[in-house]
């Protein structure tokens, strides 16, 4: 191992990780020295250009599971321990956002809301577990909207899924660091510039989203997988059980 790449010899596995925050993380710790195994649910063709990027099968590993479903999430768990014998970094990425008030709310939304958001996150870890050591690193994806002072009414099913996650960070970090000596964090970004977060938006919207930052601009993939890779790294071992806000100083 050497200064830059702190990370060489770990394995880690990103769910929904071939767009956004998620290609933007298996892009940083890969950089710094790690396989990374690249988790997908449809666009193959964005996961198969990452995993080229990243230097090939020697580096990185494209599998195609739903990070929702036990079924999936078994699947993901097997193909990275068949391909690179173990997990030292854990990211649970893959989540949906969807807009919806208790109103309008159906059983339905509800029931793939929190099997995307909180069920999966839940058993990548269960299942993970197993083929991680002492020294791994678990992060789980929240946010910010969670801490704002105000909170519009149709994000309250996304940001009841996030404070499931949040206090799951907050209770896996004593259990799993007690009983294996694996730290557990949480990082809740603010807006970032993902595809996800530019659907629908308009140029006014856009700008005025933008505005309500110190910034006065949208974070962006990067910066909040450098603060994910920061977790995962050395530097961070005194760190666990935190909710770690990237936002630039939202409010």
């Amino acid at each position: 191992m050497s200064t830059t790449t702190p990370l060489a010899g770990k394995v880690a596995l990103i769910t929904g990780g071939s767009k956004g925050i998620g290609a933007a993380t298996a892009t940083a710790l890969s950089k710094l020295g790690a396989k990374v195994i690249i988790n997908y649910n449809s666009d193959s063709a964005a996961a198969d250009t990452l995993v080229s990027q990243l230097g090939g099968a020697q580096n990185a590993l494209a599998v195609r599971a739903d990070a929702s479903n036990l079924s999936g999430i078994e699947t993901l768990v097997s193909e990275t321990v068949s391909h690179f014998s173990k997990i030292d970094i854990l990211i649970a990425n893959a989540g949906i956002l969807p807009m919806k008030d208790i109103e309008s709310t159906t059983e339905q939304d509800f029931d793939r809301a929190f099997a995307m958001n909180v069920k999966g996150p839940y058993f990548l870890v269960q299942k993970a577990l197993p083929h991680m050591s002492p020294g791994s690193s678990i992060v789980l994806l929240s946010t910010t909207i969670n801490h704002a002072s105000t909170v519009t009414p149709p994000y309250t099913l996304y940001c009841s899924t996030k404070g499931a996650i949040e206090q799951l960070g907050r209770l896996l970090s004593r259990d799993l660091q007690a009983k294996h000596g694996i730290k557990v964090n949480v990082v809740a970004p603010g807006p970032t510039g993902t595809d996800l977060f530019y659907e629908g938006k308009s140029e006014q919207q856009l700008k005025m989203i933008a505005s309500f930052n110190p910034n006065k601009r949208i974070g962006t993939p990067e910066e909040v997988a450098d603060a994910i890779a920061f977790l995962c790294g050395d530097g961070a071992r005194w760190v666990s059980g935190q909710t770690i806000l990237v936002n630039g100083g939202q409010a």
